[in-house]
């Protein structure tokens, strides 16, 4: 197989949010195309100059690549609605990279738009229970990521407290976040004492469930220096799925970033300890565990221990999921296009309080599903 990824020859020149929170009387067309234009004038483009379209939103699970090109104008070349859950955004990202390398497309435009919370107020809920696990009444998504969590418990004695680290550790980026929409201190005898969900999760072990949307730009390396933002660069991006149903997963507590993530670092050219910034699709507090594992920046059963004592919380040894993450900024349905735009951000030096020193590179990371399926981008700044 040909994995010569074209390193640095596209990048990211555009990225905005809307919508975060509470967004009434918008709905998800509404919310993605506001972002997407807003992203586009950062770059100083608009509509007109996109011919790929790459989009999901919460209330179109066919055709939205049509759907949302016919509503935003735009006639384009390419119009890609996959749905692989919130990793299809860096899935989005890899193939835009390729398309636009080949010069098949000029201008990729990745787009999202939810408004869950203001319309039904709950996750919403996209796809039929597995036959095979239905008749022990589980209570998806949570269920299957605590047997993952339950399971590295087992295996490797990672804690509640360890768990608790990294919901305490996305509070506080969140606190520095002005559009993170928890942003109270928390302190772990509060996460200790949280309503139990589903064993070993309570309720700060979960995501949020809020509205949102986001949108990313992208163009080819020679275009993009000439444009309004400094470009971001696209160093790497692969992808991999597992399993589908959390029963078929072959080892609850290895995700398929352990082949992707050192993948796309590869085509990059870096290792983990070159990159600066990490922002990771924590649904629950066992993802960024599982996946700091996964791409190698500590051993397999290490990242109980990896985000203890603040590690990866302000001023830690990490920076991860610097905005506040799906824990405490913002989770409406897919959260993996947020991790694309907060990486862009801490690149181009824009996020104030939370701003990490001299940010050159960063991974943003999506997961779909139960675990399923994962995807990884590195970008990176000259």
């Amino acid at each position: 197989m040909n994995d010569r990824f074209p390193r640095a020859s596209t990048a990211i020149v555009g990225a905005a949010t809307f919508g975060e929170g509470r967004c009434p009387g918008y709905e998800p067309y509404d919310m993605a195309a506001i972002a997407a234009r807003n992203a586009l004038a950062e770059a100083g483009l608009s509509f007109a100059d996109v011919d790929g379209v790459f989009v999901t939103t919460s209330n179109d699970t066919f055709g939205g690549g049509m759907n949302f090109a016919q509503y935003c104008g735009i006639q384009p070349k390419v119009a890609d609605n996959s749905r692989t859950g919130g990793n299809v955004f860096e899935s989005y990202v890899e193939r835009a990279a390729w398309m636009l390398d080949a010069g098949l497309i000029d201008c990729a435009l990745i787009a999202y738009g939810s408004n869950q919370a203001s319309s039904i107020g709950k996750l919403s809920r996209t796809s039929q229970p597995f036959v095979y696990e239905a008749a022990y009444n589980p209570l998806m998504p949570m269920t299957g990521y605590a047997l993952a969590a339950k399971r590295h418990m087992h295996l490797y004695g990672t804690t509640k407290e360890q768990l608790g680290e990294v919901a305490l550790a996305a509070r506080a980026w969140a606190q520095l976040n002005p559009d993170a929409y928890s942003r109270t201190p928390l302190t772990m005898e509060e996460y200790m004492g949280a309503r139990m969900i589903v064993d070993p999760f309570g309720k700060l072990d979960c995501c949020l469930v809020t509205d949102g949307a986001a949108a990313v730009v992208m163009t080819r390396a020679d275009r993009a220096r000439d444009l309004a933002r400094p470009p971001v660069a696209v160093l790497g991006a692969a992808s991999m799925t597992t399993h589908a149903n959390i029963a078929a997963m072959p080892e609850l507590t290895e995700t398929a970033l352990a082949e992707c993530g050192p993948r796309a670092l590869a085509q990059a050219g870096l290792t983990t300890a070159e990159i600066d910034v990490v922002q990771l699709y924590d649904a629950f507090t066992i993802n960024p565990i599982l996946f700091l594992e996964d791409l190698g920046f500590c051993p397999k059963g290490e990242g109980g221990r990896f985000v203890a004592d603040g590690a990866i919380a302000p001023g830690g040894k990490l920076a991860v999921n610097t905005n506040g993450g799906g824990l405490s900024c913002v989770h409406p349905g897919m959260y993996g296009l947020f991790t694309i735009v907060e990486a862009v951000r801490q690149l181009r030096g824009e996020c104030g309080q939370r701003q990490v020193g001299n940010a050159r590179t960063a991974i943003a990371q999506g997961n779909g599903g139960v675990l399923s399926s994962q995807a990884v981008a590195v970008l990176g700044v000259e």
